[in-house]
């Protein structure tokens, strides 16, 4: 068995086997538990009742968390014209076309969040297999592929979170930062986790939400009682 750090063996003791707590308390126990020397990301696992390889059991969604991700957000444009003067007044970090084409194809991604206009997209679909896998395809299901690239430029910057269910039928997602304070992280949880619910596929059948768990970057993970992490 592999041995302990003593980061590990702190988060343990103050964790001290809790399970299925309430949101509060989860979210208290992660604050307390975060010792690394940088701003740590709360991150929140959903285990989901659906088999994503159907099509009919996919999830997918984006949210805007009321209190922000605490994060700095990249986010590049395909766009031209007019269009891409506008991605840059927005404070899109990168803006371009076939050039930004030809940096994503070098594997320079610089990037956290991408956005093309409609008619960019024949361009931006040559790119599937670099950014597909890294889930920074602009898709218009989640607000990406749009005319409107201020308000995706803007929701993006302002607290805006993707999310999409893997292959084991787990969401995962950072929700803020553990300098919040715990109410405005609980309020942050409740949010996305009301967002994954509302996302809920007409093919999952049975319990949807199974498990929801909740860590710090470097922390171990706490479970925490469904009906607790409910939109009030």
């Amino acid at each position: 068995m592999a041995k302990l750090g003593k980061r590990s063996k702190a988060a343990q003791a103050v964790f001290g086997g809790a399970t299925n707590v309430s949101l509060e308390d989860a979210l208290d126990l992660i604050k307390k538990g975060a010792t690394a020397k940088f701003d740590e990301t709360v991150e929140i696992a959903m285990n989901l009742g659906v088999d994503p390889r159907y099509a009919d059991q996919m999830v997918r969604g984006v949210v805007q968390l009321p209190n922000g991700t605490g994060k700095t957000v990249r986010v590049a444009v395909f766009a031209r014209g007019a269009k891409a003067d506008e991605a840059k007044a927005a404070g899109a970090d990168i803006v371009g076309a076939e050039d930004l084409m030809e940096i994503v194809m070098s594997g320079k991604i610089e990037f956290d969040r991408c956005i093309a206009t409609p008619d960019l997209m024949p361009l931006v679909g040559r790119l599937g297999k670099v950014l597909g896998p890294r889930n920074l395809m602009p898709n218009p299901k989640v607000g990406t592929v749009t005319m409107d690239v201020k308000a995706a430029v803007d929701a993006a910057k302002g607290g805006e979170v993707q999310f999409k269910v893997e292959k084991a039928g787990v969401v995962h997602a950072g929700v803020g930062k553990v300098s919040f304070d715990t109410e405005k992280l609980a309020q942050n949880v409740r949010a996305f986790v009301d967002a994954v619910t509302r996302a809920r596929p007409s093919g999952a059948k049975g319990a949807y939400l199974k498990k929801i768990s909740l860590s710090s970057t470097m922390g171990p993970g706490v479970s925490v009682e469904l009906s607790s992490a409910a939109a009030k």
